[in-house]
């Protein structure tokens, strides 16, 4: 309440107030006392009155061995008890993410770029919305609630297969994205209401927090990541085509491609790893740029699915690749 409270006082948010649709409450480390030997929790409601849960002898106890217990969640149904484990992991390399409505475009020097295809997302989306605009024409709030059910699990079902097969394709990686607004993106005031609504359709959100589940992951300033040359710096004042040219060094290139090189590159000067104020670097021949990797989900929604590297066209314009699974493409 607090927080919509000071979104409404801004004018982010609307005046009807919001409801709670699942109550819980999350407990505090300072009011739980974890025996690990005995495998108990033993969660301190009220002065003289606990809860005692135990994970012994449960289907998950022989794979929590080892982890430690974070902040256990209280349903009225259930009780969700997280675990977490702490490793080492050797970084290979950084990718930088540019999120876009229908594509996430990425690059790495010795891969080259990576084209993420959101197509088939949001033409489910899309027929989804028809089907509940039609069950609201007619009032059958059942049928409404059906297709939302339906639209939320088969979002949530290729968001979980994209992100394990980015973590399949690419181990120890740093995905870096940038740390987008959702409300600037939909707001009355700056965007249109054909802008707002595939703004609003588009869960970047989700899949950022979906990938940062299973693999390392950063955020940079969005500003002018498709508005400044990779090669020479400059920031060009308006940027509503698909193809970037720089008036001052002549460089050519897709703006998402230009957007998904500045992203890393913030990240590498943000963490002082390297100095790069472009491309090509003494270390990232040329040959890298012309190179794309196209990484999708089948429309069955059986699998991940891979293309094969590309020839990079400069005028932007997109090839088409054949499709290829995770682990042949791993194999060879």
């Amino acid at each position: 309440m607090e927080n919509w409270r000071k979104r409404y006082l801004r004018g982010r948010a609307r005046k009807i107030k919001p409801r709670i649709r699942r109550r819980f409450a999350r407990c505090k480390t300072t009011l739980m006392k974890i025996d690990y030997q005995a495998k108990t929790i033993r969660i301190t409601l009220k002065q003289g009155e606990y809860l005692t849960i135990s994970w012994r002898s449960t289907w998950f106890e022989h794979r929590v061995r080892g982890w430690t217990v974070g902040e256990v969640i209280i349903f009225d149904d259930r009780v969700v008890i997280p675990f977490k484990s702490s490793k080492e992991i050797y970084v290979k390399r950084v990718i930088g993410w540019d999120s876009n409505e229908l594509s996430l475009d990425s690059y790495e020097p010795s891969i080259g770029f990576i084209h993420v295809d959101l197509k088939p997302l949001q033409s489910m989306k899309i027929t989804y919305e028809r089907k509940k605009a039609m069950a609201q024409r007619k009032g059958r709030r059942e049928l409404y609630e059906k297709y939302v059910r339906r639209e939320r699990n088969r979002e949530k079902d290729f968001i979980n297969k994209l992100s394990a097969g980015l973590r399949l394709l690419f181990p120890n990686t740093i995905h870096v994205f940038e740390d987008l607004d959702k409300e600037d993106l939909v707001s009355r005031k700056k965007r249109g209401k054909n802008r707002r609504k595939r703004n609003a359709r588009t869960p970047w959100k989700r899949i950022h927090r979906r990938i940062s589940e299973v693999a390392l992951t950063a955020y940079v300033d969005p500003s002018n990541t498709s508005r400044e040359c990779p090669r020479c710096g400059y920031v060009v004042e308006t940027q509503e085509e698909q193809i970037f040219e720089c008036p001052r060094c002549g460089l050519k290139m897709n703006r998402h491609k230009v957007a998904s090189i500045n992203i890393r590159r913030r990240y590498l000067e943000g963490k002082r790893r390297a100095r790069m104020r472009g491309f090509p670097h003494n270390n990232e021949p040329e040959e890298t740029m012309k190179v794309e990797l196209w990484v999708g989900v089948t429309p069955s929604w059986r699998s991940s699915v891979i293309w094969i590297p590309m020839k990079w066209d400069p005028e932007g314009f997109e090839a088409k690749g054949r499709g290829l699974d995770i682990k042949q493409y791993q194999a060879q």
